[in-house]
């Protein structure tokens, strides 16, 4: 990883873990559950986790950008059951994710391999790849890139940083959004992965404590 990816790797992981709402800690258990395709009960997440009911209250009224169902099941929170731009496709089932880097993350923390298509934010072109636990494969086309962004002070994780955080099908193709978003930058999709990478450590480590974020 070179300087300035490790520098955007550090100010990523900064932001996710100041950002309201995130429960580092209990990522990966409703990610493993939403994967399956079903809809998740508080007690379900509870057991997953292996926290009470009541710590997992406490945690999901404080994850405003979390979906539900009509019967109050979880159905999205990165991983969702209601389509995006952002096809996951895992296991024999169609997911969506939020945004691009969610894309590259999720199958490290789930321990999946994930079939992602999303339409080129600029010119609707499809960019199609491959990612494993270890990263991502097959990228096309080729010279694709993803948009990143590192807010001082995110709100909302889906508005401030997942509703940025786009692919596109190479740097060209990203210049006139770019022009608009001057915070945000792109990045060859392997290195948005090395980006998200400490992060994905972190969640795999154990070290998100319940009190961390």
């Amino acid at each position: 990883m070179d300087t300035d990816t490790q520098e955007m790797a550090v100010r990523f992981t900064d932001t996710v873990n100041r950002a309201p709402g995130v429960k580092l800690w209990l990522l990966r258990p409703l990610l493993t559950l939403l994967a399956t395709g079903e809809p998740v009960t508080v007690d379900q997440l509870a057991a997953q986790a292996g926290r009470s009911m009541e710590e997992i209250r406490e945690a999901l009224a404080d994850m405003p950008d979390t979906e539900y169902d009509t019967e109050g099941r979880i159905i999205g929170n990165g991983l969702t059951h209601n389509p995006t731009p952002h096809r996951y496709q895992a296991d024999g089932r169609t997911l969506y994710a939020w945004c691009a880097m969610d894309t590259l993350v999720f199958p490290a923390i789930i321990g999946h391999t994930a079939q992602v298509t999303s339409p080129c934010r600029a010119t609707g072109e499809p960019v199609r790849l491959t990612v494993t636990p270890n990263g991502p494969t097959q990228v096309e086309p080729a010279g694709a890139v993803v948009s990143v962004v590192t807010p001082d002070a995110p709100t909302s994780v889906r508005a401030a940083f997942c509703n940025q955080v786009h692919f596109f099908a190479g740097a060209d193709a990203a210049k006139d959004w770019l022009t608009e978003h001057p915070d945000a930058q792109i990045l060859p999709v392997a290195d948005a992965y090395n980006v998200g990478r400490p992060l994905i450590e972190q969640i795999l480590s154990g070290n998100a404590s319940p009190g961390c974020c």
